[in-house]
């Protein structure tokens, strides 16, 4: 963070100096809103969260190195007291941001895969630059000014990623670190009961193009025809990435390794390079051109692009990781987050990696669909019990569409899938590992809600070695 004093940060963020705050006492960094994330000259942000209020944590956070509090309210400890603390956080930020002229923005936005080009995206910036990007999926109004309040006059890329959940967020977040690179990746379902549609979707999702300037960059996914839509929305310059021979930066001869990881030929307009990934599943090839895309336009030959991405191994925690235990159970956890194109693209990279193994999943019904949730979670249903599944286990109270998705599929003598209803994450890990033996192979999958990492947790830590 550049470092402030506080009486710049109450100007900026229109609060006032309370608690005996010492106007000349500089703000270093880092900016946290965990009281047990304080190192010496942080500032700690006091938010009243759903759980617990920031504020209850204030004295302890001073007393912990931190130089002041940002509060909404007065609290017992040197402060800047404002009238909303995520507003504030949001222009603390965006200052900070307009006084690095020599950084280069880059957003991020999709429906799927942010967080994994992200990671992607922000390697390759390293190879030319000191970095900053945001830790696991830092992304919306609260996260995505933390990653900006972590850069300095040093930083030459904030690669950041920008979440939607409603119309009006993008901008909000491109208005606090405005991009000059943009990069787009898909339209999908995810959200789409808040949305209402993927037209609407697609509408929020471009808010990142129609932010981007005249001499910016649109980095465009020409095989999403809502993606590709976006060019005419934006004043900047569209480059577009994907399989169509139109794309500049494209994939080439894309094969499957048996653990089911992508080889290809990346193509750029300057030359070629073979790429092998250490990421899993085939919709990593997407991410991949996606970076790829946006770090050709920072100037990075295709060799060094090409050398990275085959050297990228998982960055973010419980996003396609795969775990061997030492008595052949393999174990996938891909727990994060699921809407139904990633549910597709989970259960295609199992198919990868399973081969003739046995194979098993555990789920959750998806959330945020809206009055197609019934519709798109009996879809998940018949996806996970058409999928050559040895069993299929099913958490939670609100089960019933995938079970009678998955129960259609085999009522029509389509699938030997032994589909189980579960009660919590803890009865599927019990009952799971009653079950495998040495060389199966298990997907857990769900919405973040669901808390099925703690079943991939439970699994792996059941090695029988």
């Amino acid at each position: 963070m550049i470092p402030l004093p506080l009486a710049r940060i109450a100007e900026i963020t229109s609060g006032a100096l309370a608690g005996m705050a010492d106007p000349r006492a500089v703000v270093r960094g880092p900016v946290v809103i965990d009281s047990r994330a304080v190192e010496p000259g942080s500032l700690f942000v006091a938010i009243r969260g759903d759980r617990a209020d920031g504020h209850d944590f204030a004295a302890q956070a001073v007393e912990a190195g931190a130089v002041a509090v940002l509060a909404s309210r007065p609290v017992d400890a040197p402060a800047v007291v404002v009238g909303d603390a995520v507003t504030a956080l949001a222009d603390l930020a965006t200052a900070v941001c307009a006084g690095l002229p020599s950084t280069t923005v880059i957003g991020v936005t999709g429906s799927a895969g942010k967080t994994s080009t992200k990671d992607l995206l922000a390697r390759l910036t390293a190879r030319i630059g000191p970095t900053v990007a945001p830790v696991e999926s830092f992304n919306n109004e609260i996260g995505h000014p933390l990653t900006v309040l972590k850069a300095d006059e040093d930083t030459r890329y904030l690669v950041l990623e920008l979440s939607a959940r409603d119309a009006g967020h993008i901008s909000h977040l491109a208005r606090i670190a405005p991009p000059r690179i943009g990069v787009v990746l898909n339209v999908g379902t995810a959200h789409l009961g808040v949305f209402g549609g993927k037209d609407a979707i697609a509408k929020a999702k471009g808010e990142l193009v129609e932010a981007l300037p005249a001499d910016g960059v649109a980095v465009l996914n020409a095989d999403d025809p809502l993606v590709a839509a976006m060019a005419r929305r934006t004043d900047a310059r569209v480059t577009w990435y994907g399989r169509a021979e139109s794309a500049a930066v494209r994939a080439e001869g894309v094969t499957l390794d048996d653990r089911g990881r992508a080889a290809f030929t990346l193509r750029t307009p300057s030359g070629a390079a073979p790429v092998g990934l250490r990421l899993y599943g085939e919709h990593a090839v997407e991410n991949a051109l996606a970076a790829a895309a946006a770090a050709y336009e920072l100037g990075l030959p295709v060799a060094t692009i090409a050398e990275e991405l085959s050297e990228a191994e998982p960055r973010s925690r419980w996003r396609m990781e795969v775990t061997d235990r030492a008595d052949g159970v393999t174990v996938i956890n891909d727990a994060y987050n699921a809407n139904p194109d990633s549910m597709r693209a989970a259960f295609g990279a199992l198919d990868a990696l399973a081969g003739g193994r046995r194979r098993f999943a555990v789920i959750a019904a998806l959330r945020e669909l809206g009055e197609e949730s019934a519709a798109l979670n009996e879809g998940v249903g018949r996806l996970a019990a058409g999928a050559g599944l040895e069993g299929l286990f099913v958490v939670g109270p609100d089960a019933g569409p995938v079970l009678a998705g998955a129960g259609a599929v085999a009522d029509g003598a389509r699938s030997a899938t032994r589909v189980t209803h579960v009660a919590d994450a803890q009865e599927a890990a019990a009952a799971l590992s009653a079950l495998l033996v040495p060389g199966d192979v298990v997907l857990v999958k769900g919405p973040r809600a669901a808390g099925l990492e703690r079943v991939a947790a439970t699994l792996v830590g059941g090695d029988r070695r």
